[in-house]
């Protein structure tokens, strides 16, 4: 199965994000990307919002995206992308490339909803040739007792209602644990308040042992 299915999230998230993306997401995201070359496999594209941050020395872009809308999206934001895009069903878990193929991954928002994300973190460095750059842009869990509490409450309901997305997923660490070798990493709040159970954020390069 390639598909995930979350009909109302699909016609939320992208109208949600964009107000995200005036607020600094759109920056967060140039960040992501800059310097990145080479064949890119990015996972769980969603509606494209990446694409059009490609730096020239990008040669090509994989996007995998399970949610059926938004992959149809993604597919209209590919056609006006400055590089060449293509757009396929699947799933982070149970990627349908082959062993050291790409020289960028890029998981941007993701890793806190797929139902596995250190299986996926293996497939990543699996496609990876050595060497290869994994680029994360994640909200992960905070670094207070009070915010961590404060994220696993809200894990009660949070992935109902936002398509399996979890808050208190300790990513970066697993992306560490990973086999691979964190070489930028940035932490930060966005959009930043106590009351946001998602806000604690990161941004990072890793390379593939």
């Amino acid at each position: 199965m390639s598909d995930l299915s979350h009909p109302i999230f699909a016609r939320l998230y992208p109208r949600l994000d964009a107000g995200c993306a005036k607020a600094g997401g759109d920056a967060h995201r140039a960040e992501l990307l800059a310097g990145a070359s080479g064949r890119v496999l990015e996972v769980g594209a969603g509606y494209g919002a990446n694409f059009a941050h490609y730096p020239p020395e990008v040669t090509g872009v994989v996007a995998v995206e399970p949610e059926p809308r938004l992959r149809a999206r993604a597919g209209f934001s590919a056609a006006a992308a400055s590089v060449p895009v293509t757009v396929r069903p699947g799933l982070a878990e149970h990627l349908d490339e082959d062993d050291a193929s790409f020289d960028v991954a890029v998981a941007s928002l993701v890793l806190c909803s797929v139902r596995d994300p250190v299986r996926a973190l293996a497939e990543l460095r699996r496609v990876l040739k050595p060497g290869g750059e994994l680029r994360y842009y994640e909200h992960v869990r905070g670094r207070t007792p009070g915010k961590v509490r404060f994220q696993r409450y809200a894990d009660l309901l949070w992935p109902f209602l936002a398509a399996g997305c979890h808050v208190s997923r300790p990513t970066d660490e697993w992306i560490a644990g990973s086999g691979f070798t964190v070489r930028d990493e940035r932490r930060f709040e966005f959009p930043s308040g106590r009351a946001n159970p998602a806000s604690p954020h990161v941004i990072g390069v890793a390379i593939r042992d």
